[in-house]
């Protein structure tokens, strides 16, 4: 039809059952549905009449292919002729104002008013029911009343695409029965819809677990085999939410031996305490400014290196890639490179350089000056995923929301831990980081003060999230030069052995650049430094 001046669109179309594809043209109407046009609405008027027509052909019967009784059929008001079957739809006040149209073999039209039906089937059945079965399909539905001996309600859902819609429009009348049974396709589509649908009802969702091969209720049906369908029926599994395991299941989960890929710390009281680092796990050392943070995180990204073949990432935000990789360098020379008085040779150079940045598995960021939240976190993807760092070590989380205000830092600081957590589990990595603490209004940490959770910036969320936490503290006022280079770790939290308190003390050496394992004994004035550390 040649179309010419649009009179009026977005009319219901009588033959096809679409809301909104037809339209008036001067010369006459056409739907953008199904394809019809006429040329006048007498004409229209005509084809509806035909389709009446070939509708009061056809008549309640069996459908022998599927092995469905005419008293089923006959029951859920479904007819057939020689070359379709006609499923009719109810409005919520039960009222036949639709059809459903399936020309063998398989070709779907709709037809009448399709907007907030029922569930086909549903007139046929009261609410507040003990049971309620919902297929995947109208054949499904007649299928299962079959099998299950017409003694339960089964109702279907126009289609797997359309099953959660479907069932919202009729939540009410669903959500009445105590038990709802999900009978759907066993291919991925039906799964899908009959995942959503128990998300919909919650706890009182039940799946039928039903042969892959068999594939839904009908197969069922034409194999005669209402005692396995039956079986299956009963059997339903009630919906968990994913994650969620019975314990009686978990057999597997708790007779093996439970290894972490963990990897001990260099120094033996924080060990003792902690059990090493392990992969998955978000490790937060948190101290005042000034503290050693860096040269903690030094010491551990060298000994990684050393002791294990793990790939390893450095994010040093506050330096440049030539002050990390010197220091890395420094830890395993015992030299203090960066020292303009520190006495070596390019032979120990490049020694050291051989044992760290050479061995190709140690990458490091370069900044650039941009510290962007989305670069790093892409950064830490890349790391882990392209170069199969499981080990990443950041330097420091503060930097990344200094410009923004207070209020906003601290929501900034959750929201970038948050982020960071759901990476470290996400890429089964260890994240070791650094968080500046707060100032003290009491003793500063930068006069031995002692730290705590609450000394971290943010609200709490770093300290929640973070699986442990170490606090730094020095005397760096000390007038004893062997308190002022000593440092004490306290482990502020630990999710996995729960161990917390002071650890490790460790001394730095001015001539080597290292820090070493020292015992209360062997630091100047000792009873200065246990009073720190018990108190």
């Amino acid at each position: 039809m040649a179309k010419s001046k649009l009179v009026e669109a977005h009319l219901p179309c009588t033959m096809c059952g679409s809301s909104d594809a037809y339209a008036i043209y001067d010369n006459g109407g056409y739907c953008h549905s199904c394809k019809v046009s006429e040329g006048t609405p007498s004409n229209r008027q005509v084809k509806k009449e035909q389709h009446n027509m070939a509708l009061s052909k056809a008549s309640y019967s069996a459908i022998p292919d599927r092995a469905i009784s005419q008293d089923t059929t006959t029951f859920y008001g479904v007819m057939s002729d020689a070359d379709k079957h006609i499923y009719p739809y109810s409005d919520q006040s039960g009222t036949w104002v639709s059809n459903k149209v399936r020309r063998l073999p398989k070709q779907f039209s709709s037809e009448g008013d399709t907007q907030g039906l029922q569930l086909f089937g549903q007139v046929k059945f009261n609410g507040g029911g003990k049971y309620l079965t919902i297929t995947e399909g109208e054949i499904d539905a007649m299928s299962g009343y079959e099998l299950l001996g017409s003694k339960y309600p089964v109702v279907s859902v126009r289609s797997s695409s359309s099953a959660l819609k479907d069932c919202k429009t009729n939540f009410e009348w669903v959500d009445s029965f105590q038990h709802i049974v999900l009978a759907f396709d066993a291919d991925k589509p039906g799964q899908e819809a009959a995942k959503q649908i128990a998300e919909l009802f919650g706890h009182k969702v039940k799946t039928m677990k039903m042969d892959r091969k068999l594939k839904d209720a009908n197969s069922y049906l034409q194999k005669k085999m209402f005692k396995d369908f039956s079986q299956h029926w009963w059997g339903a599994e009630e919906h968990k939410p994913d994650g969620v395991v019975s314990g009686k299941d978990m057999w597997d989960a708790v007779s093996k031996d439970m290894a972490v890929d963990s990897v001990p710390y260099p120094w033996e009281e924080l060990q003792r305490l902690t059990y090493g680092m392990r992969l998955g796990e978000m490790i937060t050392i948190t101290a005042g400014s000034g503290m050693g943070k860096t040269q903690v995180l030094r010491e551990l990204f060298h000994h990684i290196l050393s002791t294990t073949d793990y790939h390893i990432g450095g994010m040093f935000l506050e330096e440049t890639i030539g002050t990390s990789g010197k220091g890395l360098m420094s830890i395993d020379a015992s030299i203090p490179f960066h020292l303009p008085d520190a006495e070596y040779t390019q032979q120990d150079l490049r020694a050291a350089f051989d044992n760290t940045l050479a061995l190709d598995r140690v990458e490091y960021y370069d900044s650039f000056g941009s510290n962007q939240i989305g670069t790093i976190l892409n950064t830490i993807k890349y790391f882990a995923k392209a170069k199969d760092c499981k080990y990443i070590f950041l330097d420091h989380i503060s930097i990344l929301v200094s410009d923004q205000q207070s209020g906003d830092e601290r929501k900034a600081l959750d929201e970038l831990a948050t982020k960071l957590k759901t990476l470290t589990m996400e890429l089964d990595i260890c994240l070791i980081m650094v968080s500046h603490a707060k100032r003290q209004s009491s003793k500063a940490h930068e006069e031995g003060g002692k730290t705590s959770l609450s000394d971290l910036r943010g609200t709490a969320a770093i300290g929640q999230l973070s699986n442990m936490v170490l606090g730094l503290e020095r005397d760096g006022q000390s007038e004893d030069a062997s308190i002022r280079d000593t440092t004490l770790i306290r482990v502020l939290k630990n999710r996995f052995s729960g161990l917390t308190g002071p650890s490790s003390m460790l001394k730095y050496s001015q001539g080597t650049g290292r820090l070493a394992e020292v015992t209360w004994e062997q630091v100047t004035e000792p009873e200065v430094m246990e009073d720190e550390g018990s108190s």
